[in-house]
């Protein structure tokens, strides 16, 4: 980031929760997923990031309902979901929780039909016919005009509208690289003098991080795919996290096994991942970074969600079968730092098993993930793997020296913490 911007204290390494209003509930609304809060709170997530919240274009919409990035306007709330006071109440219970609420922003396309267009066409990109265009192939949606002076006045008058009305904690921001670099610094210079907000981009363009606390790993989450299947071995993978390893100071990056457009159109995390799924999510929570947890994870959801259509996640009386898995995880981000931060020590392996070694302000770590189908034995060796551990998930306390063997089945992971 720029010296100018702030990056505000409890976003570091904090945890996000992808909440997605329409598939959560039956009911679909802001009210019927606040009752999910005090649950996902004692989870241990830290911010609540919903999905777009305008109200969704009709003309040349997808599907039943439409694509939530494709608005109708920037600063009213989809009826679909509820009132305006209805998400008001949403903000405040998740913040009185301790949660923080971000909500996305769509500055790069509106919805084929927004209620600028008739007053200001000029804000729109048009073609030599005068039609309204874009240029990324999504044929129910139009691209701003950045050209535009007065159109940027406009947008970040309305994220304003959000911080001012609302009291949002900061945004999500679609397609982040696809919106000219100026504009996002401008838009955080103008709104800091209001609150100070956390800015999550959706992009890999390290030079977004001029304006943006964190970015997208989109890198390393393809290149994890491949590991197990045979394409590639974890070579791809820990040059990706080298790379994210010369990031400025200050500049994070989100991990996710799934999220909206990963479940609905490339398949849920146990397509992706198979036995893995469990031991990918291990290394989002314990490698530098933020971890996303994308809405119905901790079920576990299985299913792809339509994006377009009505297709509510399933939810049960009983706790769901992740939650303790999650809530471990992200307790323990809080309770040892060195998951969450500190120096990184690859551990060598000849097999598709991950192991690394973390140390931060007098804790250890120790990571072991088999992201195979099949059983692995792994040596460690390191003169910091020396003393009473704690595995996280057992509870169970051992002595090493330096040095021991580890056998794992099919997806099995291992964490020992030394405080």
């Amino acid at each position: 980031m720029i010296d100018s911007f702030k990056q505000v204290s409890w976003a570091k390494t904090a945890s996000i929760y992808e909440v997605n209003i329409r598939q959560y509930t039956t009911e679909g609304t802001f009210k019927a997923f606040e009752k999910h809060l005090p649950r996902i709170k004692e989870m241990g997530i830290d911010i609540i990031w919903l999905m777009p919240i305008t109200p969704i274009s009709q003309t040349n919409k997808k599907g039943s309902l439409g694509s939530y990035y494709a608005c109708s306007s920037y600063t009213k709330v989809n009826p679909e979901f509820g009132t305006a006071a209805d998400f008001k109440d949403l903000v405040d219970t998740a913040q009185k929780l301790g949660m923080k609420v971000i909500i996305d922003w769509v500055a790069n396309h509106t919805g084929s039909a927004h209620e600028w267009m008739q007053e200001n066409p000029s804000w729109f990109t048009q073609d030599a016919s005068g039609n309204f265009t874009e240029r990324n192939g999504w044929d129910d949606v139009v691209d701003l005009n950045f050209d535009h002076p007065s159109m940027r006045i406009a947008l970040i008058d309305a994220m304003e509208y959000w911080v001012n009305q609302f009291n949002i904690d900061g945004f999500r921001c679609d397609m982040a690289h696809l919106v000219p670099l100026d504009f996002w610094i401008t838009a955080r210079t103008n709104l800091e003098k209001t609150k100070i907000l956390y800015w999550l981009a959706e992009c890999e363009d390290i030079a977004y991080h001029q304006v943006f606390d964190t970015s997208y790993a989109w890198a390393w989450m393809h290149a994890s795919e491949k590991v197990g299947k045979g394409a590639d071995g974890l070579h791809e993978v820990y040059n990706i996290l080298h790379q994210y390893a010369q990031y400025p100071e200050g500049a994070y990056k989100l991990f996710f096994t799934s999220n909206h457009d990963e479940n609905s159109w490339n398949g849920t995390e146990y397509e992706k991942y198979g036995l893995a799924a469990k031991a990918w999510a291990v290394f989002t929570h314990t490698w530098n970074g933020q971890p996303l947890i994308y809405s119905g994870q901790e079920l576990p959801n299985q299913k792809r969600l339509a994006f377009f259509d009505k297709d509510p996640i399933h939810w049960t009386s009983e706790k769901p079968l992740l939650h303790d898995f999650f809530t471990t995880l992200l307790t323990a981000r809080k309770q040892y730092p060195v998951l969450a931060d500190g120096r990184i020590f690859n551990l060598p392996t000849d097999v598709p098993v991950m192991a690394y070694i973390k140390q931060y302000e007098g804790q250890t770590a120790l990571v072991i993930l088999n992201l195979s189908a099949q059983r692995h034995h792994v040596q460690v060796a390191h003169e910091a793997f020396t003393g009473k551990f704690t595995n996280l998930f057992s509870g169970l306390s051992f002595e090493f020296n330096g040095h021991s063997q580890f056998e794992l089945m099919p997806g099995e992971f291992i964490v020992y913490v030394k405080a």
